[in-house]
C-alpha cells in the first residue's frame, strides 16, 4: 500500500525501522536534495519533539509518524499554513480510513472527544525572498493503548476511540491523498482563503470562548475562526479583535 503511493504526488518514500524524529531526518534528506513530495516514516521513533520542544513518546508498532518534505514557491510567512493544511488532511485522512470523527484545534492538533490525537510541526529553511524546503511532521497516536502517566489525560488514541486496532498504511494513505487535493487547493491562492470556511467547520474552538496564552500575558476572548493568513481571529470583552499568528489556545 506504501509503495503504490509512489509516483504521484509523493515522488519517493523513505523508510526507517527506528530513527530519531522523521522532521529530523526529512530536514537532512532535504539539505541533500531530496525531491518535492518526498515521505519520511519510521515505525519506531526515539527523539520525537512537538511544540516548544516537548517530547513526544512514540512506543514501537503504534504509532504514526510520518514528515513531507515540501519546495513550494511561497515566502516564508506562508508556510506555517501549511500546518493548517495538514490538519484537515489528518481530519479527512482518519474519516475516510476509520470513521471516526475528530475536531482540530487551532493551529496544529487533531482532538477526539477533548483528547489529543495528533500533532503537526512545520519546519522550514528559508531566506527572506523564499524558501529552500518545507518539512511538515505529522504524528498521530494510532494503537497505542497505555499512555504514560503524565499525558494519560490528554491524550488519546484511534484504538482507544474505536475499540480496535488500524492499519497505519491506510491511515498514512487517506492523509495523504487528502494533503494532496487541500495543498493544491492552497497552492491556488497561497492562503487560505479556499479552505477557511471547510477549516471552521471543523474548529473546535470556533464561535466559543478561548483562552489565549501570550508570552506578553494570558487573555480570553470569543473565537470566530481562521482568516484568510490562517490566524485565529478573537474578539476581546472589549469589543476589540485580535489576530493571531502564533501561541496557543486552551478551550
Amino acid at each position: 500500500l506504501m509503495s503504490s503511493m509512489e509516483g504521484g504526488f509523493i515522488k519517493k518514500i523513505v523508510y526507517y525501522e527506528e530513527t530519531d524524529s522523521t522532521n529530523i531526518r526529512a530536514r537532512k534528506l532535504a539539505e541533500e536534495g531530496a525531491p518535492d513530495g518526498t515521505l519520511v516514516v519510521t515505525d519506531f521513533q526515539n527523539a520525537g519533539r512537538g511544540r516548544r520542544g516537548r517530547m513526544w513518546v512514540s512506543p514501537s508498532g503504534t504509532g504514526i509518524f510520518m514528515s513531507l518534505i515540501l519546495r513550494p514557491d511561497i515566502l516564508p510567512s506562508s508556510a506555517s499554513m501549511l500546518t493548517l493544511v495538514a490538519a484537515l488532511a489528518v481530519y479527512d485522512g482518519i474519516k475516510e480510513t476509520t470513521g471516526l470523527e475528530t475536531v482540530i484545534k487551532w493551529p496544529n492538533d487533531i482532538v477526539a472527544e477533548g483528547k489529543k490525537l495528533c500533532g503537526i510541526l512545520t519546519e522550514m529553511s528559508a531566506e527572506l525572498e523564499g524558501i529552500h524546503y518545507v518539512v511538515t511532521g505529522i504524528g498521530i497516536n494510532a494503537n497505542t493503548t497505555d499512555f504514560p502517566e503524565e499525558i494519560r489525560a490528554t491524550a488519546t488514541s484511534l484504538a482507544l476511540e474505536l475499540g480496535h486496532p488500524v492499519c497505519r498504511a491506510a491511515v498514512i494513505n487517506g492523509v495523504m491523498c487528502a494533503f494532496e487535493e487541500y495543498y493544491g487547493r492552497y497552492r491556488e491562492t497561497l492562503d487560505m482563503s479556499l479552505l477557511k470556511e471547510l477549516y471552521n467547520q471543523k474548529l473546535v474552538n470556533a464561535e466559543r470562548e478561548v483562552k489565549v496564552l501570550a508570552p506578553g500575558g494570558d487573555y480570553t476572548g470569543i473565537s470566530h475562526g481562521i482568516n484568510d493568513a490562517g490566524e485565529l481571529i478573537v474578539e476581546l470583552p472589549d469589543g476589540s479583535i485580535r489576530e493571531i499568528n502564533s501561541g496557543e489556545v486552551s478551550v
